[in-house]
C-alpha cells in the first residue's frame, strides 16, 4: 500500500482530494476508562463536584470532532453532518465511550471519531481527577468506517 501523505521529497503533505467523489462517510470509534467502582458510581449518580460529567464530556467530544483538523496537521477541515457520543459501562469499574461521526464529502471521518472519544475520555478524567488520579484510558480504537474508495471496515 502506498502512503499518500508524503511529497516527492519525502516530506509530509496534505493529500489532494480534489478528484475524489463525494460520498456519505461514517466512522465509529470507542475507548474505555478504567476507574474505581466508587468513581463510576459517583459519575452515574451525578455526585461529582464539577457537575454532570457525562453531559460535559459529551459536549467536549462533539466539539473535538468538529475541530479535529485544528490539531491533527494533515486532516482536512470537514463539514460534519452528525456526531453522536454514547456511554455505557460494565457496572463496576469501566466506562465505555463510543462516537459515531458522519459527513457527506471527499474524505473519511475516522480521525474525527477517534478524536471525539479521546476528548470525551480526557474530559471525564479532568472532571474526576480530584477523586481519582490513577484512572486508565484505553484502548482507543476504530470500530467501523463506511464510504469512500477504500470501502467499509469493521473491527
Amino acid at each position: 500500500m502506498e502512503l499518500t501523505h508524503f511529497n516527492d521529497q519525502g516530506r509530509a503533505k496534505m493529500v489532494d482530494i480534489s478528484d475524489k467523489d463525494i460520498t456519505v462517510r461514517e466512522a465509529t470509534a470507542q475507548t474505555t476508562i478504567r476507574m474505581a467502582s466508587e468513581t463510576l458510581a459517583r459519575i452515574k449518580e451525578g455526585s461529582i463536584g464539577k457537575g454532570d460529567v457525562l453531559a460535559v464530556a459529551q459536549v467536549a467530544g462533539i466539539m473535538a470532532a468538529k475541530k479535529t483538523s485544528d490539531w491533527i496537521p494533515m486532516c482536512h477541515p470537514l463539514p460534519l453532518t452528525g456526531v453522536n457520543i454514547a456511554f455505557s459501562d460494565n457496572g463496576t469499574d469501566e466506562l465505555y465511550i463510543e462516537a459515531t461521526v458522519k459527513t457527506k464529502g471527499k474524505t473519511g471521518v475516522e480521525m474525527e471519531a477517534l478524536t471525539a472519544v479521546s476528548a470525551t475520555a480526557l474530559t471525564v478524567y479532568d472532571m474526576c481527577k480530584a477523586l481519582q488520579k490513577d484512572m486508565v484510558i484505553g484502548p482507543t480504537q476504530l470500530m467501523a468506517k463506511s464510504g469512500g474508495k477504500s470501502g467499509d471496515y469493521k473491527r
